[in-house]
């Protein structure tokens, strides 16, 4: 098993997990990288899976499906033009030999859902590593419970999220928790990964719950006052 970050845009990814020469891609904004790394690779495309509606996540499905019309897409209501496959929370479905578990996960849009294979979690937008989605439907409830589903999870579940904001996050993350060695610590990993081009992703959930202020809110309150300030920041 492998699971290959394809940069898109300026800070996108859209991750590819393949096995046994068969492969998945997941938040396809941009389809000319999926259609090289397939061909490439010599892989064979069985599924798209989406996390939400916003362009930069969904942009080449279309342009894929021209190529591999056959290729089952997964995603929620909110992306119904582009998926045939419509999940919602509670949902499971099998790819890999393996059950892919849906989670509904909105507040950065409507019906943002998020998909947990195995030890791995697919979220989107909705978790970065050290912060969280833009609250752009104005539901923080919903955004904030989205993170009491993510602090459930074990420590050792790997999240595979869909922009590089990793080093800006942390410096965010300084200011409101200027002790901990841990938001210190990455920061300096971090930098060097940027300084060598190198994806600071996957993150864990184990390492979030000591660098994300957002995953270590306690109350919808303090999640608010922090969004806010990191909207700003």
């Amino acid at each position: 098993m492998k699971i290959t970050p394809l940069p898109a845009f300026s800070d996108n990814y859209i991750w590819v997990y393949e096995k046994d020469g068969e492969a998945m891609v997941i938040d396809p904004g941009e389809a000319q990288q999926v259609l090289d790394y397939i061909k490439e690779q010599k892989l064979q495309l069985k599924a798209i899976l989406l996390t939400h509606k916003h362009e930069d996540h969904v942009g080449g499905v279309e342009a894929i499906l021209e190529t591999y019309p056959d290729t089952p897409v997964y995603g929620p209501s909110e992306v119904s033009d582009l998926a045939d496959v419509l999940v919602q929370e509670g949902d499971t479905f099998e790819q890999f030999g393996q059950t892919i578990h849906v989670v509904k996960t909105a507040g950065h849009t409507e019906e943002h859902v998020s998909f947990i294979m195995d030890k791995l979690l697919f979220c989107g937008d909705a978790l970065f590593s050290a912060g969280c989605g833009r609250v752009f439907t104005g539901d923080y409830q919903a955004q904030f419970n989205a993170l009491q589903r993510f602090k459930e999870l074990t420590d050792d579940v790997q999240v595979f999220a869909g922009h590089e904001y990793t080093l800006t996050n942390l410096q965010f993350a300084q200011t409101v928790m200027p002790e901990s060695t841990a938001v210190i610590d990455e920061l300096e990993r971090v930098r060097a990964l940027n300084n060598k081009n190198i994806p600071s992703l996957p993150s864990t959930i184990g390492l979030e719950k000591e660098i994300n202020p957002f995953l270590r809110a306690e109350t919808l309150e303090e999640f608010i006052e922090l969004r806010k300030a990191r909207d700003s920041f």
